[in-house]
């Protein structure tokens, strides 16, 4: 009997252990049901509140787009006008430029270089560092002394680097930066001709460049002396210092240091002769610019006064009338004269 009982004690053991997994299992259920049903009504009562904060962070994303186009580049954040809006948006200069103007602005092998190029380069550099913009590039726009005003004036050029006289009818057009050059008009004969003097002029044909002050000063001349002056124009400087060389007229009217240009370029620089007279008080080279853009000046005058002022622009005068100069590497020999010096050494509006 007691061998028998064994067995079925150690079975009653063996079957216990499924009965109390049940009842645990029985538990952990119902305990599982109960928090399933907390999460339920806690997530019935948050819904709301989830809703509130997901359209919330929807707007807040939706405002975010919507601002982003207007985040400030660093141009947005200085003062502009019209001219350095363009420039920042294309990111470009165009720089017009001059044929037939040695040593100030003309062309090599397709290559605009010069006196008046070397100080605009100068000056782009000044734009990009105000725009705060590295890749501003150059584009060199050919003009003539009869398109370079509308030219300006339509904004198809920036800067116009050459060799413009600064006056106040001039200023009512367009816009000029402080003088890097002073210039008075004289005339070009052949030295066999005998003309010296203003007066020799009367009743012979003088040559003048369309759109130039040179020819209203000629006029101008003409007619107070009563000269009787036949006035032959041309849109090119060299057409029309080739009329004199050619014998077709006796004088050329122009600016005396782009007369000592022409002859040095000549093949025989010693046939020709500059007047001892002049048609004007000495006048001023600038900077031309698009009217109404006083920032824009203020730009490039800023960037003219540091190369004034540091003596780096005694480097620049150097190379273009101390040195000789392309294509034909003539040598100007023209000293910067006392008035030019002064007006470098103290930078400022020129108001005639």
């Amino acid at each position: 009997m007691y061998r028998a009982a064994a067995p079925e004690k150690r079975c009653r053991q063996r079957t216990s252990p499924p009965v109390r997994r049940r009842l645990l299992s029985s538990h952990q259920h119902q305990g599982s049901r109960r928090s399933n049903m907390a999460n339920e009504k806690t997530s019935l009562f948050f819904a709301p509140l989830n809703r509130q904060r997901r359209a919330v962070v929807g707007w807040k994303r939706l405002i975010l787009i919507l601002l982003l186009p207007l985040a400030p580049s660093p141009a947005a954040a200085i003062p502009m006008d019209n001219a350095l809006t363009r420039i920042a948006q294309n990111k470009t200069v165009r720089i017009g430029h001059r044929l037939d103007e040695p040593p100030f602005s003309y062309v090599v092998n397709g290559q605009p270089l010069g006196y008046s190029i070397d100080i605009c380069l100068q000056v782009v550099d000044g734009i990009k560092t105000y725009l705060q913009m590295d890749d501003i590039q150059v584009v060199y726009v050919p003009v003539s002394t009869a398109t370079r005003f509308p030219q300006i004036r339509n904004h198809g050029i920036d800067l116009e680097c050459a060799a413009t006289t600064n006056n106040r009818e001039r200023r009512k057009l367009a816009e000029f930066s402080w003088p890097h050059f002073v210039t008075a008009t004289r005339f070009v004969a052949l030295k066999n001709s005998g003309i010296r003097r203003l007066e020799d002029l009367a009743g012979r044909s003088v040559s003048a460049s369309s759109g130039t002050i040179n020819l209203e000063q000629l006029n101008a001349a003409n007619a107070r002396l009563k000269l009787n002056i036949s006035v032959v124009l041309k849109k090119l400087n060299q057409d029309a210092f080739d009329l004199v060389a050619n014998g077709k007229v006796s004088a050329f009217v122009m600016d005396d240091i782009l007369l000592a240009g022409l002859i040095a370029s000549a093949p025989r620089p010693d046939d020709f002769i500059i007047s001892d007279d002049r048609l004007s008080r000495p006048e001023p080279y600038g900077i031309m610019m698009p009217p109404g853009q006083l920032t824009f000046r203020q730009v490039v005058n800023a960037r003219l006064n540091t190369l004034f002022t540091n003596g780096d622009i005694n480097a620049i005068y150097a190379k273009w009338f101390l040195s000789p100069i392309p294509p034909e590497g003539i040598n100007l020999r023209f000293a910067m004269p006392p008035n030019l010096q002064a007006m470098l050494a103290q930078p400022k509006d020129y108001l005639d």
